[in-house]
């Protein structure tokens, strides 16, 4: 799923430019229309309303749990990624935050359920297992970020939420594959911990004379 995922964003990118604006077979009932397959600026259908509700929720806890780890992290390389998503995620939020306004659409400003439960358990955590902890569910949370921003690019109407999604996707991309290599890296040095220690050879025995 993962791969899958990663390869439809790859096939994505490039062909943004070429992609019609909305989706015919997503478009609310009373769409207005610049030109044929064009609607209107700061028009949404369910699908956008979702989008940006979803996204917002990620990047707020993206935020909240960025400002956990930059305290708590053990590793540096943790803490620097926690202090890139604060940054990158704030601006993208901003952002969003103005498209909606336009298109009138209601955002969330606070953590739902799942990710007030994630901060908690987090909290619980120190050292090493917290930068796990924390890490991994950074892999899911991107993961399905991407996922999210492919199904708007394909399946949106807002001419502006689709682009804003087409320029955000290679940034969240980049987030998912820093977040995996830190994954892969704290999780080799905690097994190379956890290995035995390798015992020293036996000397050889002198030849029978």
């Amino acid at each position: 799923m993962r791969v899958a995922a990663l390869a439809l964003a790859f096939a994505v990118v490039p062909s943004l430019g070429l992609a019609q604006i909305g989706n015919p077979g997503f478009m609310a009932p009373d769409t207005r229309f610049e030109k044929p397959g064009v609607p209107d600026a700061n028009q949404r259908n369910a699908n956008d309303v979702l989008f940006a509700q979803l996204l917002t929720e990620g990047s707020l806890a993206e935020i909240a749990l960025g400002e956990l780890a930059a305290d708590r992290a053990e590793a540096s390389a943790v803490g620097e990624f926690a202090r890139r998503m604060i940054d990158d995620h704030s601006a993208a939020n901003e952002k969003l935050s103005g498209i909606a306004e336009q298109t009138k659409i209601p955002l969330p400003e606070e953590l739902n359920e799942e990710h007030v439960a994630m901060r908690d358990r987090l909290q619980e955590l120190d050292g090493r297992e917290f930068d796990i902890a924390y890490m991994r569910g950074q892999v899911v949370d991107h993961q399905k970020a991407v996922l999210l921003l492919i199904w708007e690019i394909d399946d949106g109407q807002s001419k502006e939420l689709k682009q804003y999604a087409a320029a955000t996707l290679p940034t969240v991309m980049e987030h998912l594959r820093l977040a995996r290599e830190i994954v892969t890296d704290l999780t080799h040095d905690r097994v190379a911990e956890a290995a035995p220690a390798t015992a020293p050879e036996a000397a050889p025995r002198p030849a029978d004379r």
